[in-house]
């Protein structure tokens, strides 16, 4: 009886099937596969063989794949903000004004001069460009955690500096001036930016509110918890109590948009209302002002109505006090008030003034 060649790496499985499986290692992995007759068992090995040969004297032969673009980390970034942040919507506005000028450029070749020249002729305010900054890192970092970057350029660009001293709030005649220019170009956006201005609530909180989280009953608007990227808590849950006005506001919206649980309150934002709020400013000669402010302008007006800097975080949703001490000093009255009180306080008649002033 005639014994056969044995061919290394190819074997017949079960024995005296005539089904024959080659056995390759690659790069010190074990590959098996099931082929059939013993002759193209051996022509494979052989070719599988030279294939892994080649692939690695001459590397330059391997298909390479398609670099990764600003573009596809960016896509990545507003898919991960839909699924972890109330406030995608301002990411997503973010991908779409970065997609022109980086878009299709290869994330590694992006440098952090590029991005800083970006921010300084393309934002008008400190802010603004910090905001952007803080989205080309996000869109880095998930690149970097996700295998598809080395590194974050993003990092290396210094953050603008804020000024937050000077907190621009709207006057009681600017307000009506603005109001009157919105009833007459935007009738729709009315009840929106009313609410704003006396609620005090942030964009994103606004205008992701479901009428499921109105309590009309209990004059209450029910806010959950939002995070930042990082995941840090930027909002905690609250209810924001709904005063007079502000009701006034959701009821004219109640008849303008569909109404049910599920559904937004204010379905037609759009890109943080700017198609509509920057023409309303400009025609009512209000500068230097953006739809933030209306937070300013509600906490402003509290602390001139004399409600305590303790109610102003509580309704406001500030994380500590000393954000809120930021408009104490528009309640001079109160203020004024509250150190008089420790006059009262002594014995009255004339040896308490006279204790008092120290004559």
């Amino acid at each position: 009886m005639r014994q056969e060649n044995k061919v290394r790496g190819v074997f017949e499985f079960p024995r005296g099937t005539g089904v024959w499986w080659v056995n390759v290692y690659v790069a010190g992995k074990r590959h098996r596969k099931k082929i059939g007759r013993k002759s193209d068992a051996a022509a494979y090995y052989q070719k599988a063989k030279a294939d892994a040969r080649r692939d690695i004297l001459l590397p330059e032969l391997r298909p390479k794949a398609a670099p990764i673009t600003f573009g596809d980390l960016a896509t990545a970034a507003v898919e991960h903000a839909k699924t972890h942040l109330k406030s995608w919507p301002d990411y997503d506005w973010k991908e779409r004004t970065l997609r022109e000028p980086f878009g299709l450029r290869p994330a590694g070749e992006v440098t952090p001069q590029e991005i800083d020249q970006w921010l300084t002729g393309n934002t008008r305010t400190p802010a603004t460009a910090n905001r952007f900054r803080a989205f080309f890192s996000l869109c880095y970092r998930l690149g970097m955690e996700n295998g598809k970057v080395p590194m974050n350029p993003a990092r290396l660009v210094r953050p603008r500096r804020e000024n937050n001293a000077r907190l621009r709030f709207l006057s009681r005649e600017e307000y009506d001036r603005l109001l009157r220019v919105i009833r007459r170009d935007f009738p729709r956006q009315l009840p929106a930016f009313i609410l704003s201005v006396y609620t005090g609530m942030r964009w994103s909180e606004q205008f992701n509110l479901k009428w499921s989280q109105v309590d009309v009953k209990r004059r209450v608007i029910r806010l959950s918890e939002t995070k930042d990227p990082t995941g840090r808590v930027q909002s905690p849950a609250r209810n924001v109590p709904l005063n007079s006005v502000a009701l006034a506001s959701l009821a004219e919206q109640r008849s303008l948009v569909n109404h049910k649980p599920a559904d937004l309150v204010f379905p037609e934002a759009g890109d943080y209302c700017r198609f509509w709020f920057e023409p309303c400013l400009a025609g009512a000669k209000v500068t230097g002002y953006t739809w933030h402010c209306n937070r300013h302008t509600f906490c402003s007006w509290l602390a001139m109505a004399g409600v305590s800097i303790k109610e102003i975080q509580e309704l406001a949703g500030h994380k500590t006090i000393a954000m809120s001490a930021r408009y104490a000093h528009l309640s001079p009255d109160v203020t004024a008030s509250a150190s008089e009180r420790m006059v009262s306080t002594l014995l009255p008649g004339p040896t308490a003034t006279k204790t008092a002033t120290g004559h």
